[in-house]
């Protein structure tokens, strides 16, 4: 099965967003039951490293426009789409207080997760896509 291979660019983001989606899901309903509490502390580490992200990622697509990467546009995609998501809910969820068993709550942490998720699994798509690209 050749899932990871430089022809299955799209499989590599696809499975990166299931892990990420079932990652979000497992997360709203711990939430929901209360067996994990989400700190401000893990709001604004996950808002820090997202704006890292999002400067790193700003610093290099330059040289991936120039390196002429052709398999880098899904990927760079996803990892964008979660850098920005990862910012705007951890935003939202800093500035909005709610009980830690609400349906709400437990939605906008399992969408955070998500997000997060997505960046990272993204990004590790986006460096095998490039690592096989200049091999």
């Amino acid at each position: 099965m050749a899932l990871f291979c430089y022809e299955n660019k799209r499989d590599c983001v696809g499975l990166a967003a299931a892990v990420s989606v079932v990652l979000g899901i497992v997360a709203a309903f711990l939430q929901i039951t209360a067996v994990i509490t989400v700190a401000p502390v893990f709001l604004w580490v996950a808002f820090g490293v997202a704006v890292v992200y999002l400067a790193v990622l700003l610093a290099t697509v330059p040289n991936l426009r120039a390196s002429a990467c052709s398999c880098a546009g899904t990927p760079l995609a996803a990892v964008l789409a979660g850098i920005l998501g990862t910012i705007l809910l951890s935003v939202i969820l800093l500035a909005v207080t709610f009980a830690a068993t609400s349906i709400f709550g437990a939605i906008l942490v399992g969408l955070l997760v998500l997000a997060f998720s997505l960046t990272v699994t993204a990004t590790a798509c986006l460096i095998q896509c490039l690592t096989r690209t200049n091999n």
